[in-house]
């Protein structure tokens, strides 16, 4: 069966599903996005996911032209017509069809699509022996530009450091902020584990994440990170990271929607810690495959 796409109200096979050249999402990245997750029939932390679009539109001063209960109905509906329990689903409104100029107020009505599908956004061997990334010049947009809590189409800020990441041997690139700061990588979050105590237990180690003021996104896979940190008593905190922070901690990973959580053992080809994924990073990773299961929106195709 061809994949379904959901498009202003109606479903059309992947091969039919065709928005106009003239819509501003095309031109110029002028629209918002979410990527959401789909397990066994759950739809993980799906009113977060649309909680952070709606802000997204309300600061770029776009309308979605429907309400959120429709908005949920449609993305069911669309993972039910694709027969799909586990999936990756892309949510997009874009400022719709106008002219060749940038006024966004030309745009009468906004468009809004829906993907359902599978994704595999790293090797399975890349979780089980860690990644490896690299700092590349291009530096996250600062928050008085196009500000990082935007998950706006676009995206060339993060494309550009992911070609540099590419061309340096790597498939993921870390990005600073434009003061040297870790901010985040070209779509995770980063997170560090160092140990704080002479012992092993969780309370001997601090987990760190960049605050989202340096430039980074508020991911809801981090969101759910720090919440398991705390349910599990592992002290965590956010704080200004330096990349010699990085290169001496015990642990590194990173953390996504499409890439969950997934370990980092080399950076700028520093290794981390014994070089391979730590127990805080499995711990971590298991407490979160087991959220995923229980927090979310319920569905049978």
């Amino acid at each position: 069966m061809e994949l379904q796409i959901y498009i202003d109200g109606k479903w059309y096979p992947k091969s039919e599903a065709k928005i106009s050249i003239f819509d501003h999402g095309l031109l110029y990245g002028d629209g918002v996005f979410e990527g959401i997750r789909a397990y066994e029939g759950l739809i993980f932390k799906l009113d977060d996911h649309l909680k952070r679009l709606w802000e997204s539109a309300h600061t770029i001063m776009l309308k979605v032209p429907m309400e959120v209960k429709e908005m949920k109905a449609a993305i069911i509906e669309t993972l039910k017509r694709n027969r799909l329990t586990d999936a990756y689903i892309r949510v997009v409104v874009t400022r719709g069809v106008g002219d060749l100029g940038l006024s966004p107020w030309l745009c009468k009505k906004a468009t809004v699509f829906i993907i359902t599908d599978k994704i595999s956004l790293y090797p399975k061997s890349f979780y089980q022996k860690g990644l490896e990334i690299i700092t590349v010049p291009t530096v996250r947009n600062l928050p008085e530009a196009v500000n990082p809590s935007i998950k706006s189409l676009n995206y060339l800020n993060n494309i550009m450091a992911k070609i540099e990441a590419k061309n340096g041997g790597c498939m993921e690139a870390l990005m600073l902020n434009h003061q040297g700061y870790v901010a985040e990588c070209t779509g995770d979050n980063v997170f560090m584990a160092k140990r704080t105590g002479k012992g092993s237990a969780l309370k001997d180690f601090v987990l760190l994440t960049p605050p989202t003021y340096l430039g980074s996104l508020k991911g809801i896979t981090r969101q759910a990170i720090l919440e398991i940190a705390e349910k599990i008593k592992l002290p965590s905190e956010e704080r200004v990271i330096t990349r010699h922070d990085l290169f001496n901690a015990d642990e590194v990973f990173l953390t996504g929607t499409a890439a969950e959580v997934i370990p980092v053992v080399k950076i700028d080809g520093r290794g981390i810690g014994d070089g391979i994924p730590g127990k805080i990073t499995k711990l971590l990773l298991k407490h979160f495959h087991e959220l995923t299961h229980k927090d979310g929106v319920c569905y049978t195709l």
